[in-house]
């Protein structure tokens, strides 16, 4: 019960494990997202509304090479809240041009686990550098850890802007190293599909998308599904994983942007 609570949680986030491949982006194209956009998710187990996700990406400063900042917000609604209340916040800092993670700030509030987590990825000296600290007993219990990175690594969240960078082709494998405060993993993204898709910003065509932990993560406990447009913004339209207490989805419902939504394709 223990992994499935946290691949929930992992979902209400936007599903931690489209990671990106480091390096400079392939796309020549102008990039799909600028600060002051805003995603917003609804969530659902099986029939049942779940829960809700919000990101909004913003730059720290004016300056063309200022860092990016994703402020998400997840949380549980309905129904699943009296099985598995969930109220988490994330902030992740990441370079505009490369999309290398510069930091992630964790504030989990699971049931009875309440965490705060910092993780700065320290690309000068190759680390990550961890600081934890558990507030779910009557005594706080810090974690120190630093563990060893590529130069160029994400985390669970700017992956998925990376991701949407890139261009894509059915049939194409993508390798990427994530991490989440411990050993960095190796994500392989599979571009398995391309189909047409019934949103609620109306039928869109979308590449579908399977990522794959080396290691291996839901290969045991289910599979992962990402939709991306195929489209100049690369939205990630839905996040579908399966699993044996059925399936989580979160289906994309809002897009606030300072350049409208392209006309359907």
């Amino acid at each position: 019960m223990r992994y499935h609570s946290r691949l929930f949680a992992a979902l209400l986030l936007f599903a931690a494990s489209a990671a990106s491949q480091a390096g400079q982006p392939k796309s020549a194209h102008a990039p799909p997202f600028s600060p002051g956009e805003t995603l917003k998710y609804n969530v659902t187990w099986s029939i049942f509304p779940a829960g809700q996700v919000v990101a909004t990406l913003k730059q720290l400063g004016d300056g063309q090479n200022d860092a990016y900042e994703v402020d998400t917000t997840a949380h549980s609604t309905g129904f699943v809240s009296l099985l598995f209340n969930l109220n988490n916040q994330y902030k992740s800092i990441f370079d505009p041009q490369t999309l290398c993670s510069r930091a992630i700030y964790k504030t989990i509030n699971e049931g009875r686990r309440h965490k705060q987590t910092q993780i700065v990825f320290d690309s000068a000296r190759k680390v990550a550098v961890l600081k934890e600290v558990d507030l779910s007993g009557s005594a706080r219990r810090v974690k120190h850890a630093e563990h060893p990175i590529p130069p160029c690594v994400e985390d669970i969240i700017s992956s998925f802007y990376y991701l949407r960078r890139q261009r894509m082709y059915v049939g194409e494998e993508i390798r990427l190293p994530i991490n989440d405060g411990s050993l960095t993993r190796e994500v392989v993204v599979n571009v398995e599909s391309r189909e047409r898709l019934q949103t609620a910003l109306g039928m869109r065509t979308a590449f579908r998308v399977e990522p794959h932990a080396m290691g291996n993560l839901y290969k045991k406990n289910g599979r992962l599904f990402i939709w991306l447009s195929d489209d100049s913004q690369r939205l990630p339209l839905r996040i579908k994983a399966v699993m044996l207490i059925g399936a989580i989805t979160g289906n994309l419902v809002s897009v606030t942007a300072h350049s409208p939504v392209p006309p359907h394709s």
